[in-house]
């Protein structure tokens, strides 16, 4: 009977902590969902540590807060001057309203170990930041980065732009319209690649308030929106979306995909059945990305697009005569 008692009390202990850990984990969710970056990052200092990423400068990019950037490297032992890095350069989400760089510290501990530099970017918000404030913004970040990662030990020629929800929105205009990175003296073949995580592409008309308040005021609606630029020439790109996603519907994915492919150009679909808006992102974060399905899809997609670009720019060096 001894024993009996004592295998009850063992067993209602295993569930009183199997209870605990569940309530934990859905308030840690709650958290997430109120305050999401800033709660996310902590978490992922707390259970990952540093991986031995380091943040080695910040920059201001304009006379707004929002307007900034800050760069992270691996540990040193990845750095080699003579063969430089890749480079990420992140764009936040936040439906151009909310987002702060600074809280984005775990998407850098998540990519910078697979061997890159990784540059974190804000932009305007709010009333600062309508259409083409952020654009611009996104623009002036990248073309800084070109012009400034090799001394961060980043190579200028091999950068992937990225970005979450609105973030992602910012980047596939980098790479769709020239426009943007035409007024920084850039063109969207500098990029090797574009990567889109629960990203809006076609939203028009506007049907919630961020997107009102961010692009309401534009002359003409139609051109704020990436799917109208579908072209070929333009950077692979990859559109991540999660089936659940209920915050931007995971028929923009699908409908830019099949407009870049329908134009000639090249584009890669991943769609995470269980996965919800926040997913992609999440992923990024310790404890989640011990599932590395989502870093080894960017990776992987990273890897690819920087081969094609290296190849593509030694097929273009002229071959020089021998001269008598």
């Amino acid at each position: 009977m001894a024993v009996k008692r004592k295998m009850g009390w063992m067993g209602w202990t295993v569930l009183a902590i199997v209870l605990v850990a569940g309530l934990l984990f859905a308030a840690l969710q709650y958290s997430i969902g109120q305050n999401g970056p800033k709660v996310l990052d902590v978490v992922d200092r707390l259970s990952g540590g540093t991986r031995d990423v380091t943040l080695v400068h910040n920059q201001s990019l304009g006379t707004a807060k929002a307007q900034k950037l800050a760069v992270y490297q691996p540990a040193i032992s990845a750095l080699n001057q003579d063969a430089r890095l890749p480079v990420f350069v992140f764009v936040h989400g936040g439906g151009w309203r909310s987002g702060d760089p600074d809280d984005y510290g775990f998407v850098a501990r998540g990519l910078a170990p697979e061997g890159f530099i990784v540059v974190l970017a804000g932009y305007r918000l709010g009333a600062e930041g309508v259409f083409p404030a952020m654009l611009e913004d996104t623009a002036k970040a990248i073309a800084w980065t070109k012009g400034n990662i090799a001394r961060f030990g980043g190579d200028p020629d091999a950068i992937i732009i990225a970005g979450h929800s609105a973030g992602a929105y910012n980047v596939a205009m980098m790479g769709l319209d020239p426009a943007w990175l035409g007024n920084e003296g850039m063109k969207p073949a500098d990029l090797a690649g574009v990567i889109g995580l629960s990203g809006p592409y076609d939203f028009y008309p506007f049907a919630t308030e961020s997107t009102k308040l961010a692009f309401g005021g534009a002359q003409n609606p139609e051109t704020t929106q990436p799917i109208e630029f579908a072209r070929a020439g333009a950077p692979p790109m990859l559109l991540v979306q999660g089936d659940k996603d209920t915050v931007v519907k995971p028929r923009n994915a699908r409908v830019l995909a099949a407009a870049v492919k329908k134009a000639g150009g090249a584009v890669t679909r991943a769609t995470f059945t269980e996965m919800d808006h926040n997913g992609p992102i999440l992923a990024l974060a310790s404890p989640w990305r011990k599932d590395r399905d989502m870093i080894n899809l960017i990776d992987k997609f990273a890897r690819e697009v920087l081969t094609k670009k290296t190849a593509a720019k030694v097929a273009s060096v002229p071959v020089q005569a021998n001269t008598p």
